[in-house]
């Protein structure tokens, strides 16, 4: 049964983001929540697992879950659910879009989706920075200020806009900067 819920999940994922990963990342939270397949905070450290990794995002997410839920079979139902949504508008649906792309309702359907992107893109961005910049303790239920992580987002955003240094090298200065911190704490 797991299987068909994780192939079902991950298909209404894929049929119903547009956008591409990012767009994908707060519908796969609240399935992934949903169906307590993970808790939040873990789900965050599964985003941060798939876009370091080769490949789409949402492939990687659902691979990953996947393989949490109910082992290699698990995964593989969930890699198919979300890409077949894909597969299935790229054979079928594509040659009537690209055959009617001049036409108004086409223009128009496409032009009113944008902000519906957007939006999403927005969500997954807030819901990651809550999960990344609290901390809730678990004692009380409080949430505290993740300080460590505000200085290291606002080191990488400053030598992002300053040099626009390759992705790779951000990835590896923020795992430095993360791991340094375990090493020498700052001030909480």
């Amino acid at each position: 049964m797991i299987y068909l819920e994780l192939f079902l999940a991950f298909f209404k994922i894929g049929l119903f983001s547009f956008g591409g990963g990012y767009a994908m990342i707060s519908l796969i939270s609240e399935e992934v929540v949903k169906h307590q397949w993970l808790l939040e905070s873990e789900f965050i450290q599964i985003i941060g697992i798939a876009e370091m990794t080769p490949g789409p995002i949402a492939v990687n997410s659902a691979t990953y879950l996947g393989y949490r839920a109910a082992g290699i079979l698990g995964a593989t139902f969930a890699t198919i659910g979300v890409a077949m949504p894909s597969l299935i508008i790229i054979l079928f649906l594509s040659p009537i879009l690209f055959k009617n792309v001049d036409h108004p309702l086409v223009r128009q359907i496409f032009y009113c989706i944008r902000p519906i992107i957007a939006g999403l893109i927005v969500s997954a961005a807030i819901n990651v920075s809550k999960s990344t910049l609290f901390i809730k303790n678990i004692s009380d239920g409080d949430f505290s200020f993740n300080y460590y992580t505000l200085i290291i987002a606002i080191i990488i955003l400053g030598i992002q806009l300053w040099k626009k240094p390759h992705p790779i090298l951000l990835i590896v200065l923020s795992a430095i900067l993360g791991a340094g911190t375990l090493f020498f704490p700052l001030i909480k």
